[in-house]
């Protein structure tokens, strides 16, 4: 080691050297970032506008040309964004919970490290703490690439006020953990419902023995293992690491590229970034042809759909919601057509909101 020491150390001094500026850089930022927060707080304008992140990630990938990956700059900016916003004023979102969940692991990718994090019992909590103003945005699962739709999001968002202004696509990695990182003693499995369909056939094939049992949460799944040595829990890293377990064995996912769809619920509206997504719930009338009268406006316009979910109305009458995702926003001028061709025809209509895309 001490043979390295003369190759290393002007290395090292090159990188205090650097890390001084950068130091002061951030700082002249940060006083930046300072003055434009009071200016909002003069005109009453919202400090977090994930739109303007978005345009900030994206010109900083365009000008790299470094060894940096477009991943690793947006992680590094992230911080450094949500560090100014905590300095302007304390930013509070919320998450199903309990601490150690794949929501506050998306949450932290969406909004960084300097917030607030509110854990919730429930999806209607998160929904709750938004719109009572305890949190300025939530964050919520709404569809699995292996289970489908998250129905509960589905409807709270088809009677909450809130808007949809940001989403995050987070892949699943499945951990078996235990106190012991053993399965000695072990006779329980615990995690969410949706966990333990998407690690079934692995289940079955390397443990059949353990009995399945759902619970709330995959953190609530920890919290058990970790009080209780028969216990093992379905769950993430993070949840190994916060509640002290061992992993058994790690990506017990049958589909490898499991992922999960996070939606960011709130009250303000993203202004366009030339990236974005639209959702909406429409409505028709339960008559021949309905719905492709709904569609037929979208596709003359020349509107791209990514996504179509139904959910039954719970009026009795065999009648749905359509749950729609569209390229776009709102604003943008083939939407628009095709909205105000929309209100006309269909039988309900509301638009969820436009917000800048994940990928």
């Amino acid at each position: 080691m001490d043979d390295e020491q003369p190759a290393l150390q002007p290395l090292r001094d090159r990188i205090d050297l650097i890390d001084e500026q950068l130091l002061a850089l951030l700082n002249q930022r940060a006083g930046l970032a300072l003055e434009i927060g009071a200016i909002k707080k003069h005109f009453k304008t919202p400090i977090f506008r994930p739109e303007r992140e978005l345009l900030v990630f994206t010109r900083l990938q365009a000008l790299n040309q470094g060894p940096l990956q477009t991943e690793q700059i947006a992680a590094i900016w992230r911080e450094i964004m949500a560090a100014s916003r905590a300095l302007e004023k304390p930013f509070t979102a919320a998450f199903l919970g309990p601490v150690g969940t794949y929501s506050e692991e998306a949450l932290h990718q969406y909004s960084g490290s300097a917030v607030e994090a509110l854990p919730c019992p429930s999806i209607d909590e998160v929904f709750r703490a938004v719109e009572a103003g305890a949190a300025k945005i939530g964050i919520v699962p709404i569809e699995n690439s292996t289970e489908g739709a998250v129905s509960r999001t589905l409807d709270l968002l088809l009677d909450s006020s809130l808007r949809l202004t940001g989403e995050v696509v987070l892949p699943i990695q499945h951990n078996l953990l235990t106190r012991t990182g053993t399965l000695a003693g072990v006779s329980r499995v615990c995690a969410h419902a949706q966990a333990l369909a998407q690690c079934q056939h692995w289940l079955a094939l390397h443990a059949p023995q353990l009995e399945r049992q759902a619970v709330a949460s995959n953190a609530v799944a920890a919290q058990l293992a970790a009080e209780d040595a028969s216990v093992a829990a379905i769950a993430s890293e993070r949840a190994a690491t916060r509640y002290n377990l061992a992993i058994v064995q790690a990506m017990i996912q049958d589909d490898p590229h499991n992922r999960t769809r996070f939606v960011v619920i709130g009250e303000q509206a993203c202004a366009p970034t030339g990236r974005d997504q639209t959702a909406l719930i429409l409505a028709v009338k339960n008559v021949a042809g309905a719905v492709f009268r709904m569609l037929e406006p979208l596709a003359r316009h020349g509107v791209s759909m990514t996504r179509f979910e139904s959910r039954p109305a719970k009026s009795g009458a065999w009648e749905y919601y359509f749950y729609i995702d569209l390229a776009g926003h709102y604003a943008d001028a083939p939407l628009a057509a095709a909205f105000a061709e929309l209100e006309q025809s269909a039988a309900f209509i509301k638009i969820l909101g436009s917000y800048p895309r994940a990928h």
